[in-house]
């Protein structure tokens, strides 16, 4: 079983940066590729962004390109996503998910229902 714990997120201007940890804990962190998802109020989940199990592959939503930076840590066991020039749209509940993949693999998805393990969320909040 493996447990994700997200952290980070708080009430932050519009403009301003945050970054969101994710800590990943129960088996080896270097099998999954991770990804970063949110829900805002009243809206279905979405993707944001993701990265490959060794980290040299990203995959980002077009809302977040250019401000969102996705990255690893596998010696800690955790993920990071690195949010500048934040927008009041980018208010929501962050998650975290994992999936498993074989050794070699550099995938990455973008798709919720590959994911296997999710995270019970952060909330951003960007105020104008």
């Amino acid at each position: 079983q493996v447990q994700l714990v997200e952290s980070g997120g708080r009430l932050v201007q519009a403009g301003g940066s945050l970054e969101l940890s994710c800590a990943v804990s129960g088996r080896a962190f270097s099998n999954y590729r991770m990804g970063w998802f949110r829900q805002s109020l009243g809206k279905e989940r979405e993707f944001v962004a993701a990265i490959s199990r060794r980290g040299d592959n990203t995959l980002y939503a077009d809302s977040v390109k250019g401000r969102f930076t996705i990255s690893r840590a596998n010696a800690a066991n955790t993920v990071y996503l690195q949010m500048n020039s934040l927008k009041p749209e980018d208010t929501a509940v962050y998650y975290c998910a994992a999936d498993q993949e074989p050794v070699f693999s550099t995938r990455v998805t973008r798709v919720l229902s590959d994911y296997d393990y999710w995270g019970q969320g952060t909330q951003v909040t960007v105020s104008l």
